[in-house]
């Protein structure tokens, strides 16, 4: 299994979602910390805490996971300094071009052992992020969105240096 030295700069979990109804009127306020130094995640289920934490409708894609490289890649289009923890996505690494994952199943360990996950399908951005993040930006998330994956296994993944490995060989 090929492994890469990443770094998990953002986790969040959120009981609800935010972005709900017209763009125009803004998102709702925080419910509590929505980005915890670190998350649990159980197969199957997805993040403890998170709206999407047993949604049978979600469980191939309760987790979602974003490189930063492609915020990064975001802010220089639009312009200027842009909020991760806007995106709404679980985990933002840096190191990986997470958007290739599709189909390959990956495991992530930040210390405390690896949870094994699916990538299933792209995680496209909406509307809400010309608001939240910047004009333009919902267009120049396209292909940049990052993956919604499946959690496989259960753990606990927490920022800082982590390992990503692939199967099958990338």
């Amino acid at each position: 299994m090929p492994s890469f030295p990443v770094t998990i700069e953002l986790l969040l979990a959120s009981p609800l979602s935010r972005y709900e109804g017209r763009p125009s009127d803004g998102p709702l306020p925080p419910s509590g910390c929505e980005t915890p130094g670190s998350i649990e995640i159980r197969a199957g289920l997805g993040v403890v805490g998170d709206r999407y934490f047993g949604r049978p409708a979600h469980a191939r894609a309760s987790v979602t996971l974003m490189a930063m490289e492609s915020l990064d890649a975001v802010a220089s289009t639009v312009g200027g300094p842009l909020d991760p923890a806007a995106t709404r996505r679980n985990i933002m690494l840096r190191g990986f071009p997470v958007d290739e994952l599709r189909d390959v199943e990956f495991s992530l360990d930040s210390g405390a052992g690896p949870v094994l996950f699916r990538a299933n399908r792209p995680a496209n951005p909406c509307a809400w992020m010309d608001v939240v993040l910047a004009p333009g930006a919902f267009r120049a998330m396209r292909g940049l969105g990052g993956i919604r994956c499946e959690p496989l296994g259960s753990g606990t993944l927490a920022l800082g240096a982590a390992v990503l490995r692939t199967s099958p060989a990338r």
